[in-house]
């Protein structure tokens, strides 16, 4: 199988180079004052720690500033031994968290896509997932990036995007309504165009429940 490795058009890191990002203690010293600010004493001993720690899980939840989606998917493969037909993953992971609170929201993406003449190593599908999820999002746009992408650099017959989430957000405040569920969806080319496959792409989505 013949590796091709396109040079991305465009790189999400990239386009994040203006934002001036504060040294670690300025981080820590926020954090701190927020720990004042919730009416505790940043100084007691069980909470000396909690700056760095915050900022070590910040460095983790949003990792995605750092990484490129478009280089994810750069390594492609153009022999697919006749192969003509949907590649999807289903129930791929989704820890994000919503830009509006900076709370967690957990759930599921599905993606599929209908190759052309090349396709990408499947467990990069999950990782451009994870590079959008590991920003503050909203699921709307977090839907429409993942599509956008996959379309923009595999140039399929189309892309199908689903996901399914719940946002502490609302569970945890405000009207305080848990376990309800949030779907997204996107299509692009034969999936939009075709009700078929896009009843395809549901039929596969719920087959798995």
């Amino acid at each position: 199988m013949d590796a091709f490795v396109e040079k991305p058009k465009r790189r999400e890191a990239e386009q994040q180079s203006d934002i001036v990002r504060p040294d670690r203690q300025k981080a820590e010293e926020a954090v701190r004052t927020l720990i004042a600010y919730a009416g505790d004493d940043p100084n007691r001993e069980g909470l000396l720690d909690t700056p760095k720690r915050v900022v070590d899980s910040y460095e983790e939840f949003f990792s995605g500033y750092h990484e490129s989606a478009h280089d994810v998917l750069s390594r492609t493969f153009d022999e697919v031994g006749g192969y003509d037909d949907i590649v999807m993953l289903r129930d791929i992971e989704v820890n994000s968290h919503c830009e509006h609170h900076m709370i967690p929201f957990i759930g599921k993406a599905h993606v599929a896509y209908f190759p052309t003449d090349r396709v990408v190593g499947i467990s990069k599908l999950a990782r451009v997932v994870d590079v959008f999820a590991h920003r503050l999002q909203t699921q709307e746009t977090m839907t429409a990036q993942i599509t956008e992408t996959i379309d923009d650099v595999l140039k399929p017959k189309g892309v199908a995007v689903m996901i399914e989430a719940v946002h502490q957000c609302m569970s945890l405040r405000g009207v305080k309504k848990p376990d309800v569920a949030t779907i997204t969806t996107q299509f692009t080319g034969i999936f939009k165009e075709d009700p078929a496959q896009q009843a395809r792409f549901m039929t596969l989505v719920s087959s798995g429940k």
